[in-house]
């Protein structure tokens, strides 16, 4: 099944020169190591799928985009292989990033990983209010602080692998629990707000809005689960809605997917119906004109990050055999992109 994206696509002009300051940044950060790191990190398009999101964004704030996506896909790429399975081990990694969005700098010096977040998190929240960085800083919290679940979950399916029992799959709403934290969309969706105009709180806390930014957070997590299916299914990541779905329905995996499709179709749609609805709830909530231009921009900004994801999700080597790393080398993303934890 195809996804219908009904959203107009467009990349920044920015692109190239971003790219050779992120390999920049990443090497200055210990963050890729060597010329097979470099290999199978450009495999991704990091760049390009930055350039997607924001296609509106100037040079240096596309810069900074490229920065956050090379990061998130490296952090999370770490816990692959058999440090995903120490929960504890995970939140030793973790809480010091979470020390540094509440101020606690002294978090950078516990890793190169750690000094790298602090300097995102320094030119991500320069100039923006204070309402603004105490949401970011939730939602990065929020983000760090499920990655010890998560390894929880891969632990307990590694132990009932072992003792020769059936794994214990989560159910919808705690799926959505997880998914919505260890995904990080929250934090890519704050971007718009930097990298455009903030939205007064009463247009931003307004049904509409709440349901499309919603709806901008999973649809990326319902694709992404499809994509990454075969890579997440043979270390047993229980927290992929494919898997639930195939055991819940007893089914092929083909089926479960084209399942996860139609209700990512469903959620575009959505989306779509309810962007409509934005220019008469700036009149209707009495927005000036600057206010209303913030929040039209905004509604555009999730569209171009759901269209922009989807677009780079579709090509990208990342989720396909040649861009991922072997499920039976666990070892073998901390050999190319060592992170000296």
């Amino acid at each position: 099944m195809e996804l219908t994206i009904p959203f107009q696509r467009n990349a920044s002009a920015h692109k190239a020169a971003a790219e050779v300051r992120n390999l920049d940044w990443l090497r200055s950060h210990d963050m890729l190591r060597g010329p097979q790191a470099t290999e199978l990190y450009a495999r991704w398009g990091v760049p390009d799928l930055a350039a997607r999101s924001f296609p509106e964004a100037s040079s240096e704030d596309l810069v900074l985009a490229t920065d956050l996506f090379g990061f998130y896909f490296l952090f999370d790429d770490q816990f692959d292989g058999e440090l995903g399975l120490h929960p504890t081990e995970v939140t030793r990694i973790c809480e010091p990033l979470i020390g540094i969005v509440h101020g606690d700098l002294e978090g950078a010096k516990a890793s190169p990983v750690a000094a790298s977040f602090a300097d995102l998190w320094e030119r991500s929240t320069r100039g923006m209010s204070s309402r603004w960085r105490s949401r970011a800083a939730y939602h990065w919290e929020w983000y760090f602080a499920t990655h010890p679940s998560e390894a929880l979950g891969r632990a307990r399916a590694a132990e009932a692998e072992r003792a020769g029992r059936d794994q214990e799959l989560p159910d919808r709403a705690s799926y959505l629990t997880l998914r919505r934290g260890t995904g990080g969309t929250e934090t890519v969706i704050d971007m718009i707000e930097r990298f455009a105009a903030e939205v007064p709180a009463v247009a931003f806390h307004s049904p509409q809005l709440r349901l499309m930014r919603q709806l901008a957070a999973d649809i990326p997590s319902f694709s992404n689960d499809v994509r990454s299916y075969r890579k997440e299914a043979a270390r047993g990541d229980a927290f992929n809605l494919v898997v639930i779905l195939q055991h819940q329905r007893q089914c092929r995996v083909e089926e479960a997917s084209a399942a996860v499709l139609a209700e990512t179709q469903w959620m575009i749609d959505e989306y779509a119906r309810l962007a409509v609805e934005v220019p008469e709830l700036c009149v209707r909530l009495g927005l000036s004109g600057p206010q209303r231009r913030a929040v039209e921009r905004y509604a555009a900004g999730l569209a171009a990050w759901v269209g922009g994801y989807l677009d780079w999700e579709s090509h990208t080597l990342r989720y396909r055999p040649e861009g991922e790393l072997p499920v039976d080398q666990p070892n073998h993303l901390e050999q190319l992109l060592d992170r000296r934890w």
